[in-house]
């Protein structure tokens, strides 16, 4: 059976909210999406391989949408979900589970720099090659998210502020793009966001956190 049969049916119509077809990957990828979310508050392992089968819905949902930056961003966050997995089992002293820390001057410039370029060769790529309506706002929460992403992955607190100020985008970009649950998901995510937020910095009050380099 060719791969398009398997992934048809999951861009299928779920349901019709106002003339707006919502499909079965959105629906699937808002339940797993929340879910991530939830167990990365809780510092849990499981949240890695969930978050992956959540990607590969949402990547299909955006390309059906032309996000297509987005779309593309869904592998980089397969691969980004593998080694953050390694890296909350092993990457701590001495092979041992990751630790919370605070993100270090030099990490933070690495990630800004970084980060800056992204979002101007993508603006500049969707803008030459794609029909993206939105070339900059793609380029600029697909630079965000690849950010946050980093630093989930080692666990910096920080990491969510750079979350919150992606789902501050994400909401009226997805409303543009008649998105509406997956709009609706971003504004739980930003609710879960603020929660993660405020427990990693519970833990780091209990345990002095370490700073990176």
């Amino acid at each position: 059976m060719a791969l398009a049969d398997l992934l048809g049916p999951l861009l299928e119509p779920a349901f019709t909210f106002r003339g707006v077809s919502t499909s079965w990957a959105e629906v699937l990828g808002f339940a797993s999406g929340v879910l991530t979310v939830w167990l990365v508050v809780r510092q849990h392992i499981s949240n890695w391989p969930i978050g992956i089968a959540n990607v590969v819905l949402l990547g299909l949902v955006f390309l059906s949408a032309g996000l297509y930056a987005d779309a593309a961003l869904q592998i980089v966050y397969v691969l980004l979900g593998l080694y953050g997995w390694w890296q909350w089992l092993y990457g701590g002293a001495g092979r041992s589970r990751l630790s919370v820390t605070r993100t270090g001057r030099a990490e933070w410039t690495g990630l800004v720099l970084a980060g800056a370029a992204a979002t101007a060769v993508l603006t500049a790529v969707l803008t030459a090659w794609t029909d993206s309506a939105v070339p900059f706002w793609d380029a600029l929460t697909t630079a965000l998210s690849l950010m946050a992403t980093y630093g989930q992955c080692r666990k910096l607190v920080e990491s969510w502020w750079l979350w919150i100020t992606v789902d501050v985008i994400y909401i009226p970009l997805y409303a543009y793009k008649d998105l509406y649950l997956t709009g609706a998901l971003y504004v739980i995510f930003l609710a879960l966001c603020v929660a993660g937020l405020l427990s990693w910095r519970r833990e780091m009050a209990v345990r002095p956190a370490q700073v990176t380099a």
